[in-house]
């Protein structure tokens, strides 16, 4: 009976581990959880994990402007050719009407609508002068990318383009990769792919011409900034060993920041053409339109939140480790007891919280807070709210030791006194009923046991993901 138990609690451990780890991508895993509480020798206490917001749809969240501010066709009403048939010209802008108006923000509506939604730019009205149009997209946060940056042109695609980032909100600009048909002309670059890089030449600028050639065919309307392309150097073609680049993230600051930003710049320098020539006869047949650009990623809250609200346009990380800032890049006021660290990925799965310690902290416990930032269980006795509280009516004194009523002892006030006393609780003047032995397990007290266990400990997860 006891072995057919065990076999039925073995079978829906399985089952709740499956259904865990089916929840989740297997791109990035983890890491959503900033804290638990765990039973230790000393009682309850808290175990701190490295954690980060859900990837999302970071187009929902970001401003964008336009360069020349009046670049977007309609105004006055303008009518253009099809680049491919220069004889089919029925296309019309009006910004006054709702139907024929292409305003930027169509960039980024819902997609599978028919007729299509796009952005669409003025047509190539100053020739032989150069059509040039910055988009920018700005978050005025610091987020992290995770998956390929896409363009979907609904015009040709651009001849010449510049996709650059800023890491300070826009007062600096890097370029990010330059696309043309041709590099060694454009931008006298020898022209590479992403195939091309290796783990040491990862950060290269490259000059791609993958994407700029050619009408506009079915398949042919997206321009991309290949981001997995890039993770797979370190972690796999399929992105199974996650571990690894993990590592990488934690030991190569650059790595880091090269995926993270705070802004987009989309730069387009030379509409497509189809040919060596313009026509100068017919320019309405050039221009830019763009249905769909997509940017995966989370905000970057350097694991120390696993929230990130946005609120009143704009976004911050609910911040826990007791850090604060925008992207929890610092410790709160009264924690600074040793230097603010960022989270650290490894070791897997939890990675290490570096949590931020009181000011307070007396001497001795601060030589047992462990280098990699998880609480030490040593660390009981700093009583505030935030760590670890006094148990059975103790009163914490000064964030440092619990100050415990008569009947209890301890770090926190977890043990009853008793226990050290001659005849143990049970003895005639111990003043507390004898300690009576605890009931077998029923199936529920088991099963939410067994529900507890998996929110805290990570045993289900593969090794790598």
């Amino acid at each position: 009976m006891r072995f057919h138990f065990v076999l039925t609690l073995q079978a829906l451990w399985t089952g709740v581990c499956q259904a865990a780890m089916q929840h989740y991508p297997a791109a990035w895993g983890h890491y959503d959880v900033c804290k638990s509480q765990i039973y230790s020798d000393e009682g309850l206490t808290w175990d701190y994990m490295a954690c980060q917001p859900e990837v999302a749809d970071m187009t929902q969240y970001l401003k964008v402007t336009l360069d020349p501010p009046n670049i977007t066709c309609g105004d006055p009403p303008e009518t253009y050719c099809a680049l491919e048939n220069p004889y089919m010209c029925n296309n019309e802008c009006d910004a006054s009407t709702e139907e024929l108006a292409h305003p930027p923000e169509l960039m980024f509506d819902t997609e599978g609508r028919n007729p299509t939604t796009f952005w669409q730019s003025t047509f190539w009205k100053k020739y032989p002068k150069a059509l040039l149009v910055n988009i920018t997209l700005s978050w005025n946060k610091t987020i992290e990318l995770t998956d390929d940056i896409i363009l979907t042109f609904e015009s040709g695609r651009p001849e010449q383009m510049v996709l650059e980032k800023s890491l300070d909100y826009g007062r600096t600009w890097q370029p990010y990769q330059f696309y043309a048909t041709d590099c060694l002309d454009a931008f006298t670059m020898e022209p590479k792919t992403v195939q091309d890089l290796t783990q040491h030449t990862l950060l290269d600028i490259i000059c791609t011409e993958d994407y700029s050639r050619g009408y506009v065919w079915k398949y042919d309307k997206t321009v991309r900034f290949e981001i997995k392309d890039r993770f797979a150097l370190f972690a796999g073609p399929r992105l199974h060993n996650m571990a690894s680049l993990y590592g990488q993230l934690d030991t190569t600051k650059n790595l880091r920041d090269f995926f993270t930003i705070t802004d987009l710049r989309i730069r387009l320098l030379r509409p497509a053409t189809g040919a060596t020539m313009v026509d100068e006869n017919n320019l309405s047949r050039y221009f830019y339109a763009i249905s769909d650009i997509k940017v995966q990623g989370r905000c970057k809250c350097n694991l120390h939140a696993n929230i990130c609200v946005y609120d009143k346009e704009k976004l911050s990380c609910e911040c826990e480790h007791n850090t604060t800032g925008p992207d929890c890049g610092r410790c709160k006021r009264n924690y600074q007891g040793r230097a603010w660290s960022a989270g650290s990925y490894l070791p897997i799965p939890k990675g290490t919280a570096n949590i931020c310690i009181p000011n307070n902290i007396g001497p001795v416990i601060r030589q047992n807070v462990s280098s990699l930032g998880v609480a030490n269980r040593k660390e009981a006795r700093v009583c505030d709210n935030e760590l670890l509280r006094c148990q059975n009516g103790g009163v914490c004194v000064n964030n440092v030791r619990c100050n415990c009523p008569a009947a209890y002892t301890g770090l926190q006030c977890e043990k009853p006194r008793c226990e050290s006393e001659l005849g143990g609780c049970g003895g005639p003047n111990s003043g507390q009923a004898p300690l009576t032995p605890p009931s077998s397990p029923t199936l529920l007290s088991l099963l939410l046991l067994m529900g507890s266990a998996l929110l805290r400990e990570a045993s289900c997860w593969p090794a790598v993901l």
